[in-house]
């Protein structure tokens, strides 16, 4: 008797097993490593339904800094990054973990601060003469600090602006090594200055006494990329699934769904993925 229970509590669990083989074949998901600044602009949320209802997709999204995301990457616990920091995604290319990239869309960094505006700053184009002016101020400063590409971009023209940050940053620069919604909110409760994406303020809802100070200087161009994870580096990679993706994110289709996410009447981002594949 116990010999017949034991045999029909292994064929049981067979039976389980093997009906839920094709429940796994048919999983049709993937993981995203991509920024903050995509998932707290609120692209995502608009732009994935639409994705998976035209292809049965889902897509998981590990929002992170883009040095993070490309990490995440590099362990093989994504199948894409779409990220914004181009010289750390030639390098991610370089190092063999990335198949190709594409531009997808831009939009630009706009210097937040206080509307009280102890550098004096406000309304100005230059943005280099605007940390300037912070740094000789020593004004409040909140840096995300967390090797994103908003992070990349603030040392950058930091640099640009002839200033060693590490050199000379003080009391007033504060790094939270955080995401930029938390950088913003930061910035509020301190009457900070801080480099923010253009999407991520548009859809901030904690502004406080915080206001664009500068914007229109080309060097705040923001670039948006997005590449496959080579699984010659990580066997686990979908693909197929990972480039359909890709695919519909440069399509006209893609493009068009991008450029129609607004908020307030406000445009967040813009596309300019090219024809061919860079």
């Amino acid at each position: 008797m116990l010999n017949r229970r034991l045999f029909a509590a292994i064929a049981a669990f067979a039976m389980i097993a093997v009906s839920g083989i094709p429940a796994m074949a048919q999983d049709k998901s993937i993981v995203v490593a991509s920024t903050t600044s995509t998932q707290d602009s609120g692209l995502f949320d608009y732009l994935l339904p639409i994705f998976k209802e035209k292809t049965g997709i889902a897509v998981k999204v590990i929002a992170q800094g883009t040095g993070q995301a490309l990490d995440t990457a590099r362990r093989g616990d994504a199948d894409v990054v779409f990220v914004h920091a181009k010289a750390q995604e030639l390098k991610f290319l370089e190092e063999g973990y990335g198949v190709k990239r594409f531009d997808v869309m831009y939009n630009d960094f706009v210097l937040i601060g206080p509307k009280s505006d102890p550098a004096g700053i406000a309304g100005t184009k230059d943005i280099a003469a605007a940390l300037v002016a912070i740094k000789d101020k020593k004004a409040p400063f909140v840096s995300r600090g967390d090797r994103s590409g908003t992070h990349s971009a603030e040392l950058n023209l930091w640099k640009a602006a002839g200033v060693d940050i590490d050199a000379a940053k003080g009391d007033w620069y504060r790094a939270i090594g955080q995401g930029m919604g938390a950088a913003l909110n930061t910035a509020a409760a301190m009457d900070a200055y801080v480099l923010s994406d253009r999407g991520t303020w548009i859809s901030f809802k904690n502004r406080g006494d915080l206001q664009i100070e500068v914007e229109g200087d080309k060097r705040l161009f923001n670039q948006y990329g997005v590449m496959l994870v080579n699984p010659e580096k990580h066997p686990t990679v979908k693909v197929d699934l990972g480039q359909a993706f890709i695919d519909f994110l440069i399509s006209p289709e893609g493009q068009k769904t991008i450029s129609e996410y607004k908020i307030d009447g406000k445009q967040l981002f813009f596309p300019d993925a090219k024809p061919e594949r860079s």
